[in-house]
């Protein structure tokens, strides 16, 4: 099947797994041996010393959302080697994971560390909860979270390094001219089609960061 996008003529179309690994390959056996069913002391280790996370959840209309999570590290704290407890920190109240959660359970976490190119993936299922004392052990700079994910592990494997590596992610020298990057009061006015103009828009945000981010 040939298909024009934009001015780029797809010459074939990969739709199905053989025709994948025509092109691919097959993975080593160290590849495939890699995937454990559960959280060991060298991913609790990775995962205490991560900052920052995404998470991945799937919408009940059809379609993926991500978003980032971030706090310092080991702010993502392993209660036994099949559960994965995330605090839901104060944001901008659209809670598109939780609402999703509510619906499908099935998410996906990809833990990164700065400066670290290896990168650690785990699959499952979540719920949301309440608990005052893992709440409390979760407190930053008092701030405690009124909610939190518990994700139960059903696939977690090591990630190759190549595309940060690649992308020059840990890297000052690497990284892009940022000077024509959209700001996201730019982004929220346009896309929203606000009445609000840029500068106010970015006061508000600025506002938010100063009153609601510890």
């Amino acid at each position: 099947m040939t298909k024009v996008v934009a001015e780029y003529t797809v010459d074939r179309l990969i739709g199905n797994r053989s025709a994948l690994r025509e092109i691919i390959g097959q993975p080593s056996h160290r590849i495939k041996a890699k995937v454990i069913d559960h959280v060991d002391d060298l991913s609790r280790r990775f995962i205490a010393a991560s900052p920052f996370a995404v998470l991945a959840t799937r919408r009940p209309e059809g379609g993926v959302d991500v978003t980032p999570r971030g706090d310092p590290p080991g702010f993502a704290v392993v209660l036994d080697e099949k559960t994965v407890a995330l605090p839901e920190r104060p944001g901008n109240r659209r809670a598109d994971a939780l609402e999703n959660i509510l619906v499908d359970p099935q998410v996906g976490l990809l833990f990164m560390i700065p400066g670290h190119n290896d990168v650690l993936r785990i699959s499952g299922k979540a719920s949301i909860v309440q608990c005052k004392n893992l709440s409390a052990r979760m407190t930053v700079k008092g701030h405690t979270p009124d909610l939190i994910i518990l994700i139960r592990v059903e696939r977690l494997l090591s990630h190759c390094p190549k595309a940060v590596i690649r992308s020059s992610l840990w890297k000052p020298e690497g990284w892009p001219d940022r000077s024509d990057v959209p700001s996201l009061a730019e982004l929220m006015v346009m896309h929203g089609e606000l009445a609000d103009s840029i500068d106010e828009m970015t006061s508000m945000i600025e506002n938010d960061r100063r009153t609601r981010l510890y």
